[in-house]
């Protein structure tokens, strides 16, 4: 019975961290479920397939395509690209006549003219200058063929198996060369709903290029990454209607001979495609998306497929080992180019060296797929990693839920590999390794919370007596606050209850411990709640302070708003009081600002967290002088300097006990904006009495504070002035005087 108690309580203990995991599961579980992916999650997402990328990629070079490269030597020896066609013509024909290699591949196009013949300008002349020239008609009529270099390029090309690039784009009106023929029209295939890659605009070759190419196909990427990086390449895109193959895809249609191209889709059940999984060509099947593009299979770094100078070939120096029987793909590494591009591999990768792995890994079968179904593999991963952590962590000691949290991680991230490997598949990870970490550390901050709690319910009987903000401190700084103290610029607050000794001598001493605690409770708690610690407590007096120990720029703010707000709870208190048969009570408050030495104070054998100095002794002297001017709460003029948007009554200039210099004394109204318009009068002309009082203006005062009295005759402070008016009258000050009053008692 006593174990089955036991379980049950702990049942209890751990039901919020169960609920609370399966809580953040279930929102996790609304990403895969509403087609949902935070840009982190992307982010995360995209790291993951690098790594894996970067992990398993063969290393190895691939021998059978060769990049045939545009590099800063050949520039520099053959001059700026474009080149001569004449001399790309001559290109072609020692690489297949002499190298014997098995294919072709452009990846440049070649949308102009070439005009470095000069045979332009001889047509200019004949149809200008030299019009009706028949012995110049007649040599440029025999010269036309051999300076018509597009011509002879286009010739070099016939019959060989050469595939040509070309490139899309957004302008309608940019439409340049000739396109080859599409694969596919995407009506007449029933394709209609597939998100194919659309462009209306396009760059080709030259229609006498085109028309003896073998193939030809695009070689830009429309899908690159947020983050700039080439994952993925469209093998197909849409213009007019039609689908056009990529540069791969097209050198894969010469390479067997198949230049069918058959898209595999997933089907509703009307037998509509509402999805594409696959195309395949010459007898290969090729893992694509819905929008017909395929993850990029790098081999490795820069250097996957042997590089052969373009400049050796045309020089005849390049080794015929490494080019017979390859297939050759014509593109360039320099920079000035611009063909350079970001990938997970490298950050400066050849764009044509992204084609040569597309086609290397359509050879080898080596592309990988994000399968139609991988937000419910999401799913159901998130669910399983789920409900398992979010009810088993709760439950284990902290060593073993790191131990059981890191297998689930390592668990997955073994199969993950092991279907990219084996299968070829890419499956989503990176969200469930992130709910894996999330459920560890809710588990673990959710574990040390519920232990802080449980030290702070034991340390709660200390915080009695010693303030819970030096704890606090020390927690954070963990050092020792030493004995001798530091000076800070800071606001101490004291208050008393008039009258203490009458009250306490009517009441039992039980029943007086009770009065003192329901109001010294509420007074702390408003002390606090505007960020004041509390200094001491002197029978039925509190000292507070504000700016230690942590500081605080606006701490006379902070300690007046604590102050107001003590007096105008006292109104409510007395009501309480005089149910319970307590006798009224009011209180005194007193403010100072200024520079204190605030410590951890006292002797060897106790000390207390405290402040000291000049401007202590003054708020102390300014709580005793509440009784004589008749108001519940006096701040000094340091105080009203420091807090400058309230409306304050000038009370006094007095020299109190212990002290030399004058200070001026106010009371504190409120926010001037917050004040009612006849408040702020009757402040004013009472300002007005004041002034006139300090000029010895004895009849203007006078007159101003009768007026006044007559409004306010509960104020004592009218009657104050009214009496010294009287004296002064009769005994006049003289001209030195300065109007400050000294105050010889505390």
């Amino acid at each position: 019975m006593a174990g089955g108690l036991h379980g049950l309580k702990m049942w209890r203990r751990k039901l919020l961290p169960v609920l609370l995991g399966i809580g953040i599961t279930l929102l996790f579980l609304l990403l895969p479920l509403g087609g949902i992916q935070p840009r982190i999650l992307q982010q995360l997402s995209d790291f993951a397939y690098d790594t894996r990328l970067r992990f398993t990629m063969p290393r190895t070079v691939d021998k059978r395509i060769v990049i045939l490269d545009i590099d800063e030597k050949s520039l520099a020896q053959e001059g700026h690209w474009p080149w001569p066609r004449n001399r790309l013509a001559q290109l072609i024909n020692i690489l297949f006549d002499d190298y014997k290699v098995a294919l072709v591949g452009f990846d440049v196009v070649f949308a102009e003219r070439d005009r470095s013949s000069g045979l332009g300008e001889l047509e200019r002349l004949a149809n200008g200058p030299l019009h009706g020239d028949h012995p110049f008609t007649k040599q440029l009529e025999q010269l036309r063929n051999t300076l018509n270099w597009d011509a002879a390029f286009g010739h070099s090309l016939h019959g060989r198996p050469v595939v040509l690039g070309y490139y899309f784009n957004h302008d309608p009106k940019s439409r340049t060369g000739e396109l080859p023929p599409p694969v596919l029209p995407v009506r007449e295939a029933g394709l209609a709903r597939i998100p194919f890659v659309r462009r209306p605009g396009y760059g080709a070759n030259l229609p006498v290029l085109q028309d003896n190419a073998r193939a030809a196909g695009f070689f830009q990427n429309p899908l690159v990454d947020r983050d700039g990086v080439f994952r993925r390449v469209p093998l197909l895109m849409e213009h007019q209607g039609n689908l056009y193959e990529s540069l791969p895809l097209a050198v894969i249609s010469v390479v067997t001979g198949d230049p069918f191209v058959a898209p595999v889709t997933d089907n509703n059940e009307q037998g509509q495609a509402i999805g594409l999984s696959a195309l395949r060509i010459g007898g290969l099947t090729i893992p694509v998306d819905d929008q017909a593009a395929a993850l990029v299979p790098y081999r490795g770094r820069e250097g996957s497929f042997p590089y052969v100078s373009v400049v050796d070939v045309l020089q005849h120096k390049a080794k015929p080992n490494i080019l017979a029987g390859a297939i050759v793909l014509i593109g360039t590494t320099a920079p000035g180019l611009m063909d350079l591009r970001s990938t997970p591999v490298q950050n400066v990768y050849p764009g044509v060296e992204v084609q040569a792995n597309l086609i290397s890994g359509m050879l080898d079968g080596r592309i990988k797929f994000k399968p139609s179904y991988s937000n419910a593999i999401r799913a159901t991963q998130l669910l399983a990693i789920g409900l398992l952590l979010g009810i088993a962590l709760p439950f284990l000691s902290p060593l073993t839920s790191t131990l059981f949290a890191a297998f689930i991680a390592a668990a997955l991230t073994g199969f993950n590999l092991y279907a990219w490997n084996r299968w070829n598949l890419v499956l989503p990870i990176a969200d469930s390794l992130v709910l894996i970490l999330l459920l560890y550390l809710v588990h673990t901050a959710y574990g040390y919370l519920a232990e802080t709690i449980h030290k702070r319910r034991i340390t709660q009987m200390f915080g009695q007596y010693v303030p819970p903000e030096v704890v606090d401190e020390l927690s954070t700084k963990r050092q020792s606050m030493g004995i001798e103290g530091e000076s800070r610029d800071m606001t101490v607050l004291f208050s008393d209850v008039r009258g203490f000794t009458t009250i306490s001598e009517g009441l039992k001493p039980r029943e007086l411990t009770r009065l003192m605690n329901a109001m010294l409770t509420p007074m702390t708690r408003i002390i606090h709640q505007h960020h004041g610690t509390i200094d001491k407590y002197m029978g039925d007096a509190i000292m507070a302070f504000w700016g230690a120990p942590l500081k605080d720029a606006d701490h006379a703010r902070h300690a007046m708003m604590a102050a107001m707000e003590m007096v105008a709870k006292m109104p409510r208190l007395r009501e309480a009081f005089r149910e319970r048969g307590w006798p009224a009570i009011r209180i005194g408050v007193g403010l100072n600002a200024g520079l204190m030495n605030v410590g951890n104070m006292g002797s060897e054998f106790r000390m207390a967290y405290t402040v000291l100095g000049d401007a202590v002794n003054l708020g102390s002297r300014l709580e005793g002088l509440t009784k004589r001017y008749g108001v519940d709460l006096i701040v000094s003029e340091f105080v009203k300097q420091r807090v400058t948007d309230f409306a304050f009554r000038d009370l006094d200039r007095v020299r109190v006990k212990g002290k030399n210099e004058p200070v001026a004394i106010f009371e504190p109204l409120g926010p001037t904006g917050d004040l009612p318009p006849d408040t702020l009068d009757h402040v004013t002309r009472y300002h007005d009495a004041l002034a006139c009082f300090r000029q010895q203006h004895w009849k203007d005062a006078e007159t101003l504070l009768k007026e006044l009295q007559q409004q306010e005759p509960a104020r004592a402070l009218y009657g104050i002035y009214l009496d010294r008016i009287a004296h002064y009258q009769v005994n006049p000050p003289g001209a030195a005087w300065d109007g400050v009053v000294t105050f010889t008692t505390k």
